[in-house]
């Protein structure tokens, strides 16, 4: 990709690092950005072989939400302002579901303003580090609409709690690096320039694990969080288990524990 392109893509090995690129806008969303994190993000289903994501954004921000300068929007023609919105709303709220979806997990990495739209792809996410600078709010009440848009009361409820998330999405106040922590928003608060080492570090002891058992587990933590209860999960995670112990990684794994080596995984 060119670096004019909204996305940045780095690959190494399995591990994928995937850049908002726009950071003359503290990387809001448009059009073009969006279109590229749904493309993105739904052809992850196929490419078994990227094994962790990680997200971040280029400059000063994570993402500062929607971008509202004109144009940044198309108009289709003869849309009225209900289709229009519509349209766009859902644009983005299919990228929250794709990367709830998509097998890999999703390590992210916010620095600076992450508001809105950006708020909400950090909460998508399946780990999230900060810098101390980071600021988080659900900026969509403070633009005369609701704090609950893009899987905010979804989500949060169920990262920190009913209090804590009604505090926030009721105000559209700012969630700082240190409070963030405290709720267990985000793992670790991490200096600015350490945040990809960090990210890194996470995603090749991910990669430590069998290809699939690393994909079910992610799928387990999400149909289990909306479980009708303790006996429904045990249902998941006993079907799971049982069929990652036929693979042949789960012998390989039992073969290298008892030679004292690390296993090596061909993902069968």
């Amino acid at each position: 990709m060119t670096d004019e392109a909204p996305l940045k893509i780095e690959t190494r090995g399995a591990i994928e690092i995937v850049s908002l690129n726009r950071p003359d806008k503290l990387n809001a969303m448009n059009a073009g950005l969006i279109a590229a994190l749904t493309d993105y993000f739904r052809g992850l289903q196929e490419r078994l072989d990227i094994r962790v994501v990680i997200l971040r954004g280029e400059g000063r921000a994570f993402c500062a939400g929607l971008d509202l300068t004109p144009g940044a929007w198309p108009r289709s023609e003869n849309a009225g302002p209900v289709q229009q919105g519509w349209k766009t709303q859902r644009a983005i709220a299919t990228v929250m579901q794709l990367m709830r979806q998509c097998p890999q997990p999703i390590i992210t990495l916010g620095q600076g303003p992450a508001c809105g739209g950006g708020f909400s792809l950090l909460l998508s996410s399946d780990v999230r580090y900060g810098a101390p600078n980071l600021r988080m709010n659900a900026a969509y009440i403070k633009i005369g609409l609701g704090g609950c848009d893009m899987g905010s009361s979804y989500f949060l409820p169920r990262l920190v709690g009913a209090s804590v998330a009604s505090e926030f999405l009721l105000t559209g106040n700012f969630i700082t690096a240190d409070r963030a922590l405290h709720c267990g928003l985000i793992s670790s608060i991490v200096e600015e320039d350490a945040l990809l080492d960090t990210g890194l570090a996470l995603a090749e002891d991910m990669l430590a694990t069998a290809p699939m058992g690393l994909r079910l587990t992610k799928d387990a933590l999400n149909r289990n969080i909306d479980a009708p209860g303790f006996e429904a999960a045990l249902a998941i995670e006993d079907r799971q288990q049982v069929m990652l112990a036929q693979t042949a990684d789960s012998t390989e794994a039992a073969k290298a524990f008892l030679e004292k080596r690390a296993p090596e995984y061909g993902d069968r």
